[in-house]
């Protein structure tokens, strides 16, 4: 009876070792599962763009593009514009182009007529994004002509300040250079 005590316990370590075993696996499995789906729903929300669409202040649109959890666009996409203007007036579809000034920025350039337009922009697959916004659209601005300076010259006869100096300096000039030409001229009649 003794060795099938040893038998039958040998049985029920065996089977304890390997439902004890199988648990944590199982709950390992179902955290990784759980993991990877939260993976996958960052993925999918790392996917897709969130853009701000702006007037530029004239005629046109700027769009800054980023990915919906903050990161910044380190590629370039496609965003394509339409806009519905003042009489219905319509625009696109435009596709922008990336602006040096960074990344994720783009511009429509002047495709805008005065007046107050709702513009759309789409990017599709596999970044898709789309954003609305209202827009005043002004007419171009140029900057001001600068307004002409008066040079006027002093009434009071002083000439401004210092003016009357170089007469002086002048005199002294010639009277360094007879200075010199008569020195000269005495050196020369005591030499011959």
């Amino acid at each position: 009876m003794t060795g099938i005590r040893k038998v039958l316990a040998a049985v029920f370590v065996g089977l304890a070792l390997t439902v004890s075993a199988a648990a944590p696996a199982a709950h390992a499995a179902h955290a990784t599962q759980a993991v990877q789906a939260a993976q996958a729903a960052r993925a999918a929300q790392a996917d897709k763009l969130k853009l701000t669409v702006a007037g530029d202040g004239a005629q046109g649109v700027t769009i800054q593009a980023s990915y919906t959890d903050g990161r910044r666009l380190e590629q370039v996409v496609r965003l394509v514009l339409t806009a519905t203007g003042p009489d219905g007036q319509k625009i696109g579809p435009v596709q922008l182009e990336p602006q040096p000034e960074g990344h994720g920025f783009y511009s429509s350039g002047p495709v805008l007529s005065t007046g107050t337009w709702k513009v759309t922009v789409n990017s599709p697959a596999p970044l898709p994004g789309k954003a609305t916004a209202t827009v005043q659209a002004r007419a171009a601005q140029s900057p001001p002509a600068p307004e002409p300076v008066a040079v006027t010259k002093p009434t009071d006869g002083a000439g401004g300040a210092g003016a009357g100096w170089w007469p002086f300096a002048a005199a002294g000039l010639v009277l360094v250079a007879a200075a010199m030409g008569v020195a000269m001229l005495f050196g020369r009649r005591r030499t011959d």
